[in-house]
């Protein structure tokens, strides 16, 4: 068994079970990290408080039959909007750090257009995956592709992050 320290950005939580919660944090020494919570639901959890999104938490977990989250301390919160949080959730790689936008976001300076540079996606110049206009806008995750206004629009509301004007 394993144990790790690390500060964390709570980016998503889900319900998982009866009482437990699955909880996407993004830490500064370790990158996304996926881990679940026991009994993190309960009215009387001393977890739940510090495990919020938006929070910035002091964590301890330990790799055990998939990662558990045994201790949080909150640090702060973030001004951050939670539709970011989500995004944030869906576009890092698990297991990979990326301390210069862990250092973005701690200082409250997110932006989704320098978020998808400082991941290797440049906004600029991007020309639209679908019929090659340069006024793509918007970023499709899952394909990992950018595409301009009208065929982001086929694509599904959910699917599709609008990067500020590029």
């Amino acid at each position: 068994m394993q144990e790790y320290v690390a500060n964390a950005i709570v980016l998503k939580k889900d319900p998982l079970r009866d009482l437990d919660g699955r909880y996407t944090l993004f830490t500064d020494r370790f990158g996304k990290i996926i881990g679940k919570a026991t009994s993190s639901r309960k009215v009387t959890s001393k977890l739940a408080p510090h495990l919020e999104p938006g929070m910035v938490t002091r964590v301890r977990y330990i790799e055990q039959k998939g990662t558990q989250i045994v201790d949080a301390l909150k640090v702060g919160r973030l001004s951050m909007a939670l539709a970011d949080l989500h995004v944030l959730a869906e576009l890092l790689p698990e297991g990979q750090p990326e301390i210069e936008l862990w250092n973005t976001i701690v200082r409250n300076d997110f932006s989704r257009k320098a978020t998808l540079k400082m991941l290797g996606w440049d906004p600029e110049g991007a020309l639209c995956a679908a019929c090659g206009r340069g006024d793509a806008r918007h970023f499709y995750i899952r394909r990992q592709e950018f595409f301009c206004a009208s065929c982001a629009s086929k694509l599904g509301r959910d699917a599709v992050l609008l990067v500020e004007s590029v």
